[in-house]
């Protein structure tokens, strides 16, 4: 079963991945061939269930397009000032879509060591357990999941909608 979608926004044409297919802005065949990376308005974690870019992002992730997901959290990293708590945590996010996307492309010790990096960012940007929709707690443990055999299943975030945070 298909992960639930959280934006309208739709999913590209195919999943990005170095060296098997078409750079997405650099290749000639390339989706989205001439088209800027997203430059995204600064944002508040209380607003994350109105952000359409932070939505998506979690769709991306949930989808597999991790590329394009790490593209849209870069954005969404820098426009939180790259050093606050909420960039660190969108950061960390940021870390463990690339490490998904290494581990798929079997560099499993290098994607593990990068996820661990971005989830202590992720667990030590809030004093709190859900942040922006995401259980931190819960995430950790899929994501350590996903990434601890080859033929595991990807990890996803179910975001609590309409929950304190």
């Amino acid at each position: 079963m298909a992960p639930p979608r959280y934006s309208e926004r739709a999913l590209p044409p195919y999943r990005f991945v170095p060296g098997r297919s078409p750079h997405p802005h650099r290749d000639p065949g390339g989706y989205a061939r001439g088209e800027p990376p997203p430059e995204i308005p600064d944002w508040e974690v209380d607003e994350w269930e109105t952000l359409g870019w932070w939505l998506h992002a979690i769709d991306l992730f949930n989808h597999r397009f991790w590329w394009a997901c790490h593209e849209v959290l870069e954005g969404m990293w820098k426009a939180a000032g790259r050093t606050t708590p909420r960039a660190r945590f969108v950061q960390g996010l940021l870390q463990i879509a690339a490490a998904h996307l290494n581990h798929r492309r079997g560099h499993s010790d290098a994607a593990r060591s990068q996820a661990e990096r971005g989830l202590e960012k992720m667990e030590g940007a809030f004093d709190r357990a859900v942040v922006m929709g995401i259980d931190v707690g819960d995430f950790a443990r899929e994501t350590r999941r996903a990434l601890s055999r080859p033929d595991a299943p990807s990890a996803t975030i179910e975001l609590r909608l309409g929950g304190d945070d």
